[in-house]
């Protein structure tokens, strides 16, 4: 029988310098304090991305769609490293051309029942280079969709597509057009 490491989130200063470590299970409430997190949005080929309804049973904003992946940073770990892994981790799929897009992204949001989120959370844009593996983990991802960025983006900032908070901001905030080379 093998436990696993309960996960880590890492506890950031208001000008966002380490100050030690948490429980991720323990992190979000109330009074959630600042950690380190990160966003991802994955394009395919086609210049579609990933969009993600986030699973019924987490802790934050259930059942919102949102951006492609979102987690958080080990202690000692980079945050590309960190985003890398996640989204094998929770879509089953490798990514290529990691680029930070927002890295000095920060947000605060709260949800209906008090719950807390609240994160110096850089964002990233990647491609998927074959799509047809694609296979989220059902604990972490409800829903998947490829939908066209140039519309994706305009409803979002129209107010026509209802997503998470986070993504919102960063939708808003991100350069147009996004820093992904051309495919092929």
């Amino acid at each position: 029988m093998t436990t696993s490491t309960p996960e880590l989130v890492v506890l950031l200063s208001e000008d966002g310098t380490p100050i030690g470590t948490a429980l991720k299970s323990e992190v979000h409430h109330g009074e959630t304090p600042l950690h380190l997190a990160f966003s991802c949005y994955v394009f395919d080929r086609d210049d579609r991305l990933l969009l993600t309804r986030r699973a019924w049973e987490k802790k934050t904003w259930p059942g919102a769609w949102t951006n492609s992946c979102c987690g958080h940073p080990g202690p000692a770990e980079s945050v590309a490293d960190a985003v890398v892994r996640r989204v094998e981790q929770e879509l089953g799929v490798r990514v290529t051309e990691l680029e930070l897009v927002l890295p000095g992204f920060r947000y605060r949001a709260v949800m209906a029942d008090g719950t807390v989120e609240n994160e110096i959370c850089p964002v990233y844009v990647a491609r998927c280079d074959d799509p047809a593996t694609l296979a989220p983990d059902a604990d972490e991802v409800a829903e998947h969709e490829w939908v066209d960025w140039t519309s994706f983006r305009d409803d979002v900032l129209h107010g026509r597509r209802d997503v998470s908070p986070w993504c919102v901001e960063q939708v808003e905030a991100m350069p147009d057009p996004l820093p992904l080379r051309p495919p092929g």
